[in-house]
C-alpha cells in the first residue's frame, strides 16, 4: 500500500443517523481493524446495512456520534486510501479505460502512469477487450466488474462493497467474488453488504447482522453461522421473517431504510 501509516482501525462511536425524523442508524459501536480481512454485513430488507456503509465511508454525515480512522490527522490519506463500490453502478459516459484514467488522475497519479496501470487492471478483472468500449454500453454484470477494477485502480487499503453481485448471474457472481478474494489476499480491508447467506459463508471472516438500524450481532463467521448468539439473528438464517419480531416503542415508530 502507498501509505506510510496503516490508517486502520476504523471507528464508529455511538452513531446514530436520521432521515426524515426517524433514527434509521442507531448507537452504531464498531471498529474495523487490520487483523481481519473480510466483513460481511448481512440483515434484512430495511436493516441499514447500505446507510452503515456510506456513513463509514464518509458519504454521509452521521447526525450523532463519530465516525474516526487512526489517520485522523491527514484526511487526504484517508481519502485516498478508500474506495467504495455502489450495488447500481455509477459510471462515466467514457469508454472503460477513461473511467479507470479518470480515477487515477484525481487520485493524483502521474499521467505518464495512468494508461498502462489503467490497461493493467482492466485485464485482471476480464475486461481487457472492452477498454474502448463505451461504458454504458457494457452489460450490467461487465459494468460492476468495471465499478470493481476502477476501485481496485487505486490501490485502495479499504474497499466498502454494497451489494456488488446483487441481480448478477451466478458466472459472473463467481467472476466477482475471486476479485474480492484476489484483493483480501493483496491486503485491501474488504467491508461489504450483502443479501446472500451462501455468499457471506463463501466470503466472509466475520459477520455483522444488522437489523432496524441496530448491530445485533458479531462474529466469526463459523461461530455465526452455526451458533448465533441473538435469537433475531438465529430466525434470520432460518429464513424467518422479522418485521414482527421484538419492536420496541421506539422501533414501531421508526422506519429505517437499507
Amino acid at each position: 500500500m502507498k501509505q506510510t501509516a496503516d490508517v486502520l482501525p476504523l471507528v464508529l462511536e455511538n452513531v446514530s443517523l436520521e432521515r426524515g425524523g426517524k433514527r434509521v442508524l442507531k448507537d452504531i459501536d464498531c471498529r474495523f481493524d487490520a487483523d481481519v480481512s473480510k466483513t460481511l454485513i448481512i440483515g434484512p430488507n430495511g436493516a441499514g446495512k447500505s446507510l452503515f456503509l456510506q456513513v463509514a465511508h464518509g458519504l454521509v454525515m452521521p447526525d450523532s456520534g463519530r465516525v474516526h480512522w487512526a489517520l485522523d490527522g491527514d484526511p487526504e490519506s484517508v481519502r485516498r486510501a478508500q474506495a467504495m463500490v455502489f450495488q447500481r453502478p455509477v459510471l462515466l459516459r467514457r469508454n472503460a479505460l477513461q473511467n479507470i484514467e479518470f480515477a487515477l488522475k484525481i487520485h493524483g497519479i502521474p499521467a505518464s502512469e495512468r494508461h498502462e496501470r489503467a490497461k493493467a487492471v482492466l485485464k485482471r478483472t476480464g475486461l481487457g477487450r472492452l477498454a474502448m468500449t463505451p461504458a454504458r454500453a457494457l452489460s450490467f454484470g461487465e459494468q460492476q466488474r468495471l465499478a470493481i477494477a476502477r476501485a481496485l485502480s487505486v490501490e485502495p487499503r479499504v474497499l466498502f462493497l454494497d451489494e456488488p453481485t446483487a441481480n448478477l448471474d451466478p458466472a459472473t457472481t463467481h467472476l466477482v467474488e475471486d476479485l474480492i478474494e484476489e484483493a483480501a489476499a493483496a491486503g485491501v480491508r474488504i467491508i461489504m453488504t450483502s443479501h446472500d447467506l451462501n455468499q457471506a459463508r463463501r466470503l466472509a471472516d466475520e459477520v455483522i447482522f444488522l437489523n432496524r438500524g441496530r448491530i445485533k450481532e458479531r462474529a466469526t463467521s463459523s461461530q455465526f453461522f452455526e451458533v448465533p448468539q441473538n435469537d433475531l439473528a438465529a430466525a434470520f438464517l432460518k429464513g424467518e421473517l422479522l418485521w414482527w419480531r421484538r419492536q420496541s416503542p421506539d422501533d414501531r415508530k421508526e422506519k429505517p431504510e437499507d
